[in-house]
């Protein structure tokens, strides 16, 4: 699968180097993609460095937001014409200390953080994975063959459900499905998995208090 990973960061620089040595063709993106060359090298196997335009314009098979939430309205207003059915994997969280007030005003509103991003990013398939683990977990136990880190995600559709199941299983963790995206509010910050880091029965039990 060919991935670009928007924000090379804590989240999206693990994620890219795990699925790069999982054989997948990752675009890692900055505005000064010259920046990433030691990521790209860690990365190994088919990772390069691209501007956010290249990204856009590659026609990846899916999009990771591993962004600053404040960056989405930007985003998805820029790009608009360029991720029309594509399947779109949301890491963002608001954090009103960050990102400000329309951050505060997602998390008292009517919709949840994944929606809003899917409202966003209305022409695309949005699902929601990797905002509820903590980096350093991420970089840690990835390929595990036994007790497996457990990852929670929501997809809107079943393309966007089968896309994301397989990317987080494909490096080594459990995939949880907890259902549509209007169901996410308990993977957001300071709710009921948020920041939980567990296997798939851990998670469950979690889940179901």
């Amino acid at each position: 699968m060919k991935i670009g990973v928007i924000g090379s960061g804590n989240i999206g620089g693990n994620l890219g180097k795990h699925w790069a040595k999982a054989g997948h063709e990752v675009l890692f993106t900055s505005r000064h993609p010259d920046q990433l060359n030691q990521l790209v090298q860690e990365a190994g196997g088919k990772a390069k460095a691209v501007s956010l335009d290249e990204a856009w314009e590659a026609n990846a098979d899916v999009y990771l937001l591993a962004v600053p939430f404040k960056a989405i309205d930007e985003l998805s207003e820029h790009y608009a014409g360029e991720y029309k059915g594509k399947v779109i994997i949301d890491a963002t969280n608001p954090y009103p200390k960050r990102d400000g007030a329309m951050a505060q005003e997602v998390r008292d509103g009517n919709l949840n953080a994944s929606e809003y991003t899917a409202m966003k990013f209305g022409t695309a398939k949005t699902s929601k994975a990797f905002n509820t683990i903590y980096a350093e977990h991420l970089r840690d136990n990835a390929f595990r063959t036994s007790d497996k880190m457990a990852v929670p995600f929501a997809a809107q559709d079943e393309e966007s459900k089968q896309i994301t199941q397989q990317l987080i299983e494909d490096i080594g963790f459990e995939s949880v499905y907890i259902g549509n995206l209007k169901d996410t509010h308990i993977m957001d910050p300071e709710q009921k998995i948020y920041g939980k880091s567990t296997n798939r029965k851990g998670l469950e039990a979690m889940m179901n208090k």
